[in-house]
């Protein structure tokens, strides 16, 4: 029973990893690709969200520089450096936004 245990708790220690990793004091600060007052849309053209994300910041007239992480190789790098682990990524003035999140992204802008 204590090996499964073991085991249960090493899988949910692994899956939240990124969450555990910043508590333990383990992590890197991951450095912005964002100039100051910039914000970046890493996205892919087929993603609804993605599309969601772009209406939103159009509706709102916050200029934004798009990279398509299908695309653009520098792109697929600064996606992988922010811990990109599906799109959009938005990358608002060094604050990393995972997801269509719009009170994130206007508290960060």
């Amino acid at each position: 029973m204590k090996r499964i245990l073991l085991i249960l708790a090493a899988l949910a220690l692994w899956q939240h990893w990124d969450r555990v990793e910043p508590l333990l004091g383990l992590s890197q600060p991951v450095p912005s690709q964002a100039r100051t007052g910039e914000v970046i849309l890493y996205a892919t053209s087929w993603c609804g969200y993605c599309a969601k994300t772009r209406a939103f910041l159009a509706e709102r007239a916050i200029p934004y520089r798009e990279l398509d992480i299908e695309k653009s190789a520098d792109g697929r790098r600064a996606y992988d450096a922010l811990g990109g682990r599906g799109v959009p990524v938005i990358d608002v003035k060094g604050t990393v936004i995972h997801g269509y999140d719009p009170q994130s992204i206007l508290a960060a802008y």
